[in-house]
């Protein structure tokens, strides 16, 4: 059976429609990806320039496909050429080593003209990321984040802390209890994870007027992807 969407792009005198068409389809296919990404993301922050980089190598890789063709020799000419170029970046998560495959993976398909297979492999990398960032292999771990503060050793109001932290939070883990000021101060952290429908505001806004001695408090939750 013919794919129906494939066109002759391997001929070194292939028109400029056939170019430009491949190119969006590449662009089109990559966004989709980029966004996927940025979508499943978990994390203190995301990098903006790496989904710009699965973007735009997606674009590179239908390039170079296109340019080489069916020649033997462009393909070992360009073989020689990127063997000059030394790569250094790395990854931290293997997932993001994926998602960049997955992109370089639709600019060749759309390179040598295989549009179904580019179109159908990347639906169904996308749903399939989709798919595992909702079920239980792709749930978010057990706190949102870290509530850190200091108040007196000897305030009268420290027992309202626990009730206070059981009034927003789901769960809460104290990590670590240390003296400051030579004992006069407790410095307390707690791993906690925020009810639905309670506003953080509060939380930080409620325990001054609960414990009047607290001090330097700070919410850091894992859900922000702002670029840091």
């Amino acid at each position: 059976m013919l794919d129906t969407l494939t066109l002759q792009t391997a001929t070194s005198h292939s028109g400029l429609l056939i170019i430009i068409y491949t190119m969006f389809v590449a662009f089109l296919l990559s966004v989709t990806i980029g966004i996927t990404y940025i979508k499943t993301f978990r994390g203190l922050s995301y990098s903006r320039t790496y989904v710009q980089a699965v973007i735009l190598s997606s674009i590179v890789a239908a390039t170079v496909v296109h340019a080489i063709g069916d020649s033997l020799a462009r393909g070992l000419g360009m073989i020689g050429a990127l063997a000059i170029i030394r790569f250094r970046t790395s990854f931290k998560d293997p997932r993001d080593i994926l998602f960049m495959f997955s992109a370089l993976a639709a600019g060749i398909g759309c390179g040598v003209g295989a549009y179904n297979v580019a179109v159908v492999g990347t639906l169904g990398f996308v749903l399939t990321a989709l798919l595992l960032h909702v079920t239980p292999l792709g749930q978010p771990s057990t706190f949102d984040g870290m509530l850190r503060f200091n108040i007196n050793s000897n305030d009268e109001n420290r027992h309202e802390l626990e009730a206070l932290l059981r009034k927003y939070c789901k769960t809460f883990v104290l990590i670590t209890l240390r003296d400051m000021q030579q004992g006069e101060r407790l410095d307390y952290a707690y791993h906690v994870k925020i009810r639905k429908n309670r506003e953080t505001a509060r939380l930080l806004k409620e325990m001054p007027e609960k414990i009047p001695s607290v001090r330097g408090v700070g919410l850091m939750l894992q859900e922000t992807t702002v670029e840091l």
